[in-house]
């Protein structure tokens, strides 16, 4: 079931029109949609508690994200709620669906708060969500008993009140502390200054194994070319036809051409190959650790 996110304005409006429950009259509806998967009864539940999701979306205002994109997580979220519920449980729908709206709209928040990922464990959600609020609480209270925090001792207390490992406390305070900067930004105030960009590397490549794959190439078909030049003619013309195609031909082929018999052709091949390797062999010691 889809829901039709417009304007908030206009949502809210509607959301306050929007019926009133009673427990006995929402149970009816949970039971509908779980037993008949009744899709008017999931509807009228969903639109009778669009107003507490719209409410609770407009408290992570502060974070930035558009509000109509908040509602939309908030309803999203409600639903999923509407899809699990239990109403055998024993406990009121808008008492559950609370949990699974504001997890709805944290994961969005978080998802969007930077283009590197903030983190979505418990412990990092919890911190996301809270280390502003206990960091001033413990800046303010310090500040009225004349005290000053080192940052360390800081990382340290916040910790210890939200119960989370120090070492998420000072990552989390880094990446909340900086912001995205564009790729196209110069890593130095010269005109001429390199770009962040430049020193990203190529996700396509392999960085400095490339590079060396490129130079080792280009040596071995220089070394190549110098092996090639010390064949005859009818040499140099087997060994291409043989190993330098994308298809090579057979021996029987290039016997038919040359008027030689196809074992006369293997001798000529095995011949020529000898006569590379010793070519390459008087060059240097580094291309005998090719070879070897």
């Amino acid at each position: 079931m889809a829901l039709d996110f417009r304007e908030d304005r206009t949502l809210s409006r509607q959301a306050m029109k929007a019926e009133m429950l009673d427990a006995e009259t929402e149970l009816a509806l949970a039971y509908a949609w779980r037993d008949h998967r009744d899709v008017a009864a999931l509807h009228r539940l969903i639109n009778a508690y669009m107003r507490l999701a719209i409410s609770m979306a407009a408290k992570f205002k502060r974070y930035g994200a558009p509000m109509n994109d908040l509602i939309q997580e908030a309803g999203l979220g409600l639903m999923k709620a509407a899809d699990k519920f239990d109403p055998d449980r024993g406990v009121r729908f808008s008492t559950y669906a609370v949990w699974w709206i504001k997890a709805s709209i944290q994961d969005y928040v978080m998802r969007n708060w930077s283009m590197v990922r903030t983190g979505s464990t418990s412990s990092q959600k919890s911190l996301f969500f809270n280390m502003r609020r206990v960091q001033a609480r413990i800046e303010r209270e310090a500040a009225a008993e004349g005290v000053e925090i080192e940052r360390h001792q800081l990382h340290r207390l916040i910790a210890e009140e939200i119960g989370v490992p120090l070492r998420d406390v000072e990552m989390m305070d880094g990446r909340l502390s900086s912001s995205d900067f564009s790729l196209n930004a110069t890593q130095s105030a010269e005109d001429e200054g390199r770009e962040w960009i430049d020193v990203l590397e190529d996700e396509d490549g392999v960085g400095a194994e490339e590079v060396e794959g490129r130079l080792d190439n280009a040596q071995l078909r220089e070394w190549l070319l110098v092996a090639m030049n010390a064949l005859s003619d009818r040499e140099r013309f087997i060994v291409r036809e043989r190993k330098l195609l994308d298809e090579p031909r057979t021996l029987e082929s290039l016997g038919n051409e040359l008027g030689l018999s196809k074992e006369r052709v293997r001798q000529l091949e095995a011949a020529a190959f000898q006569k590379m390797r010793k070519t390459l062999e008087a060059q240097s010691d580094e291309v005998q650790n090719y070879l070897a």
